[in-house]
């Protein structure tokens, strides 16, 4: 017997003996592990950050992962939002959706939400309620995230609350809170905060202003101070500039008074050429109607001697 355990030992030691390349490969593959490790550690952190600055409600109401799931299942924050309850409850569960289609049979309860701890603890009798309360509390939450222009977990908090109240009356029969009287307490916890956040910002406003109005006070001293002493040689060069002024204007007038001469002058010229031509008109158009006149006479004359001579031919 005893012989014999000694050789199985040896067996088994011959066994355990690893090469030095096989040690190599196992060293590989455990620094590959814990690399994976830290690598999904760090992704967390990262989702955990980028899910409370875009949808803070989603994420307290259901989880960062679950969350993170939906959002990317939809397309983006708006789509999801856009979603009504029944289709973010399936969504996840397409193929079993359409497949119950065509065979007439049960449509699925529950898609990506299943994989929340609220349908894990709920009875199999009260899962697909579950789903469908929460889905409709998901939408709600989305749709806050998605249009408010605060960035805050409140309604997420109250939400979750409501889904932890369901699942205490499905299980114990306890009568859960009226949707109103949580939406009120959830505007005015929001309105609270809003307003020490207005405080406290006031309050730096108010020294900031302060703090201003020291740095401009001081400088308008400052300023006064150098006005307040002027070199020696500062009036002379301010007549001079003065008197260029003066001179510029006075060249200035000049000038206008210059064209307005010339102007003037070119427009009486025009005005001396122009009364020749008219009267000249005037002059050609009465002779004309002179002309005019004799020669109606005359026809008038021939027009007289013509009927008499037709009267003594009669």
């Amino acid at each position: 017997m005893r012989t014999r355990r000694k050789k199985l030992l040896k067996q088994q030691r011959h066994l355990w003996d690893l090469s030095p390349v096989d040690l190599i490969n196992v060293q590989q593959f455990a620094q590959r592990v814990m690399n994976l490790s830290e690598y999904h550690k760090k992704l967390y952190e990262y989702l955990v950050t980028k899910m409370n600055d875009i949808a803070p409600n989603l994420t307290s109401l259901i989880g960062e992962v679950v969350g993170a799931r939906l959002i990317s299942h939809a397309g983006s924050l708006s789509n999801l939002a856009k979603c009504p309850a029944s289709t973010l409850q399936i969504l996840g569960a397409e193929k079993a959706l359409f497949r119950a289609l065509k065979t007439r049979g049960n449509t699925p309860k529950y898609g990506l939400i299943f994989h929340s701890s609220f349908i894990g603890r709920a009875s199999a009798r009260n899962k697909g309620r579950m789903a469908r309360y929460l889905a409709n509390k998901c939408s709600i939450a989305s749709r806050i995230d998605c249009y408010s222009e605060l960035n805050a977990s409140i309604f997420g908090e109250k939400l979750r609350e409501q889904v932890e109240e369901r699942l205490d009356f499905y299980d114990k029969g306890v009568a859960p809170r009226k949707n109103l009287d949580v939406m009120k307490a959830a505007i005015e916890s929001i309105t609270n905060a809003v307003s020490e956040d207005g405080d406290g910002n006031g309050k730096n406003d108010v020294s900031a202003k302060k703090s201003k109005k020291k740095k401009s006070e001081d400088e308008a001293e400052g300023e006064a101070m150098d006005v307040d002493k002027p070199a020696a040689g500062e009036d002379e060069p301010q007549t001079e500039k003065k008197k260029k002024k003066k001179k510029k204007k006075k060249h200035k007038l000049e000038e206008t008074q210059d064209e307005e001469m010339t102007t003037g002058a070119a427009n009486e010229e025009v005005k001396q050429d122009e009364t020749p031509k008219k009267k000249k008109k005037k002059k050609k158009n009465h002779e004309a109607s002179e002309d005019v006149v004799p020669k109606t006479a005359t026809e008038g004359k021939k027009k007289r001697k013509k009927s008499k001579t037709d009267d003594n031919d009669m």
